[in-house]
């Protein structure tokens, strides 16, 4: 019967100890592997949540097919309908939503295998983290969101308009920005800005859109954020000075005269409703923002003072970010709705109600109101009970039904951008040692104490026994007393490893081993996915190919950073681990990159991200789907910033370094040229200034190059030495920097564009 053990060979063993005799020391009895027949067997799916594995621990590999990923990730529920899994097992894109017809489909590993493979084979040779931006997308979710409104105000008699604004906060990025205006300017679909660098982008922006969209100026202000605003009247776009704190409106009063320009004006109201969710913090009466009711009255009096009441025309509210139900909802516009008609009723010039951001999005799928993960309604039951209650308060009241606006930046971004990046590594499941021999297992125990090898010895009774809490607790005690001996100094590292391996392998066999992996994914999360660091914000995340083949481990994502935090062990549905595919070798192996995708991060997340151990931001790309070959154009690629980039964030200056490195790579080869003993020819100096040459122009390249790790689709590195200098490449596309020595005028270079 073969004996549990961990190996310690000559090569481990000290040498004096190799040729040593066993003396008397008595071994322990080997543990048999027996006992584990009696064991729950390991399990590497074991799933962390009832949902999250049961699909998998159903259906085996033989007659695992797409549609069961898509159930096992959820891509049905949180995905639609947008994103779905296709016959070859990679996640698909629907760019029309509903409306796309089957060829329009497009593969998302294509975009990937495009954007990354080299320009030589004709990709465009872009590194990964990558973005992928999909135009048609968002503009079908805008065309959504307004044919939502126009049904309910046509189905319930409504006597007034819908026209939104999208806040720049969420996404302000200019291609977004500028693809918002253009699709919506049908709809009159206008802008929100919170800061003074966001109007300026907005009045931009908004030049080539509707003159009749709306341009709303949210957040504190003070003198010159107002004077902006009222400039842009003078530009003719229909600028909206909504007031945040009472002291504003004397600012406006007072500014709008000096410019001679007749500003519109609005007030946000401090509602009693409140969002008792996590993003309901800016709610109720205590919120952040906004004006209460005294103080609403206090400036329709300045107002009526100034003779500019008439000004005063659009009343703004947010009950908070991912309202999740259409109660909660109902009550906060029902509210709203009638302070607008007091306000009418009062004299003001009434003509908007804006009803804020809140519009949710389903992140989990689980269509839950009792989650800031999820909202249980869709586009068209929110646009319905919105103008419902304002129908329903201004008809009471006999007042005109207002023009409605809403701020739904989040539900009109998340689903347009994907993040996509590569997991690089994976920590290998625990495998079973060798043998361990006589003289293996009496170095094992030749250091440890009486107590020790008591332990052991109840270890190996407890498992002939089927004991195996038993003999778990046993082989953690062994554990325990090793490490105190080892710190102690009593006890080598080679016996330490041993005694590790050994209780690693008794947990894996009686099946108490951890089953979950680490992959190591080239990403920052402070860059990429602040949201989920800062708190606790959920994303889907799932892999975008080998979607046909049953995901055989479970895994944790840790990130590039030097950070504890750097890790994703949160996911949707509750689960503390992800389903994952084998990673052959712990690494890309045969089977190439494994790719993993973030959905529904559109809002928010590029505005966030940090610099956090100066990882900049992904690669970006803009694709449209068209009737080629592979349903899809790449119209704009934006490569991620380089390490020079994202050092001149943190106020170095690349130029400078690279001086001061080229001047060290002077002095070091010309003192290691006079180490070598050179006499001073002309050869000899040729071949100092080729290796001054390749080391400057090494140095050169990172500068230009992004912080992240390259990861060939070959996961082959090829090592290139050329006069000095060294770097890797794919060994299928190999241009070494290096192989030569610039021209005069050429060297030392070093250009930041």
């Amino acid at each position: 019967m073969p004996a549990l053990g961990c190996c310690v060979d000559a090569a481990v063993a000290p040498p004096a100890y190799a040729n040593s005799p066993l003396g008397s020391l008595p071994v322990p009895p080997p543990l048999p592997l027996s006992f584990i027949s009696g064991a729950p067997p390991p399990t590497p799916m074991s799933p962390t949540s009832a949902s999250a594995g049961s699909v998998a621990a159903d259906v085996d590999s033989s007659h695992w097919s797409p549609s069961h990923s898509a159930s096992l990730y959820k891509i049905d529920s949180w995905g639609a309908p947008y994103f779905a899994v296709n016959p070859s097992g990679n996640v698909s894109v629907r760019p029309y939503g509903h409306a796309t017809l089957a060829h329009q489909e497009i593969d998302l590993l294509k975009i990937v295998k495009k954007v990354s493979d080299p320009k030589s084979v004709g990709g465009l040779g872009l590194q990964l983290p990558l973005i992928v931006r999909l135009p048609d997308v968002l503009r079908d979710r805008l065309e959504s969101l307004h044919s939502a409104f126009e049904f309910a105000i046509q189905t319930q008699g409504y006597e007034a308009r819908y026209q939104g604004v999208f806040p720049v906060k969420c996404n302000q990025d200019r291609f977004v920005v500028e693809d918002i205006v253009k699709f919506g300017s049908q709809f009159r679909f206008g802008l929100e800005a919170g800061s003074k660098p966001e109007l300026l982008l907005a009045m931009s922006c908004l030049c080539k859109g509707s003159p009749e969209a709306l341009l709303v100026c949210n957040g504190f202000k003070d003198a010159g954020y107002i004077t902006l605003a009222l400039l842009a009247r003078k530009l003719d776009l229909n600028v909206v000075i909504v007031l945040e704190q009472e002291e504003e409106v004397d600012l406006v009063i007072e500014i709008s005269k000096k410019l001679n320009v007749r500003p519109v004006i609005g007030a946000r109201a401090k509602l009693r409703t409140k969002h008792s969710g996590h993003f309901g913090s800016t709610s109720g009466e205590k919120g952040k923002f906004g004006l209460t009711t005294t103080q609403i009255l206090r400036v329709v009096k300045k107002l009526e003072v100034a003779e500019m009441l008439d000004c005063f025309q659009l009343l703004h509210f947010h009950i908070g970010s991912q309202i999740p139900s259409t109660a909660l909802l109902t009550d906060g516009v029902g509210e709203a709705a009638q302070i607008y008609c007091e306000l009418v009723r009062l004299g003001a010039n009434m003509q908007v109600i804006d009803i804020g951001g809140g519009l949710g999005i389903d992140y989990d799928g689980s269509k839950s109101a009792d989650s800031d993960l999820s909202v249980a309604y869709t586009l068209e039951e929110y646009a319905s009970a919105v103008v419902q209650a304002i129908r329903y308060v201004c008809d009471r009241k006999n007042v005109k039904h207002p023009v409605l606006c809403s701020e739904s930046g989040r539900a009109i971004v998340s689903h347009h951008s994907i993040l996509i990046f590569e997991a690089v590594s994976a920590s290998v499941s625990r495998a079973a040692p060798a043998a361990m021999s006589p003289l293996g297992l009496q170095f094992l125990v030749e250091g440890l104490t009486e107590d020790a090898r008591s332990d052991y010895t109840k270890m190996t009774t407890a498992a002939l026994r089927g004991e195996f809490e038993t003999c778990l607790f046993y082989a953690d005690q062994l554990k325990q007393r090793c490490i105190e001996q080892f710190k102690d100094g009593t006890l080598g590292i080679e016996q330490l490893a041993t005694v590790d391996g050994l209780c690693d392998f008794v947990a894996k066999e009686i099946g108490a081993s951890d089953p979950v992996r680490t992959y190591h994914v080239n990403l920052s999360i402070f860059t990429s996915i602040p949201d989920y660091w800062a708190i606790g914000q959920l994303f889907p995340i799932v892999p975008i190919h080998h979607l046909d083949e049953r995901p055989g481990v479970r895994g944790v994502l840790s990130d590039l950073t030097c950070d504890s935090d750097g890790k994703i062990d949160k996911f949707i549905g509750g689960g503390t681990s992800l389903p994952l595919h084998e990673m052959v070798g712990g690494g890309c192996g045969e089977r190439g990159p494994y790719y993993l995708g973030m959905f529904l991060g559109g809002a928010y997340e590029e505005a966030l991200g940090g610099v956090h151990n100066l990882f900049g931001g992904p690669s970006v790309v803009r694709v449209l789907q068209s009737d080629g070959p592979h349903s899809f154009a790449v119209t704009r690629a934006m490569p991620g910033p380089s390490c020079g980039d994202v050092l001149r964030v943190m106020q170095h200056e690349p130029e400078l370094m690279f001086e001061t490195l080229k001047h060290r790579a002077e002095e070091y080869c010309g003192q290691e040229h006079g180490s070598n003993g050179g006499d001073g020819d002309t050869d000899d100096y040729d071949h100092g200034m080729a290796n001054n040459s390749a080391l400057a122009s090494s140095l050169a390249q990172y500068f230009h190059s992004m912080p992240y790790l390259v990861v060939p689709s070959s996961c082959s590195l090829t090592a290139i030495n050329n006069g000095g200098g060294l770097y890797y490449c794919n060994g299928e596309d190999c241009d070494p920097v290096v192989d030569s020595s610039p021209n005069e005028d050429e060297q030392w270079s070093y250009c930041y564009a």
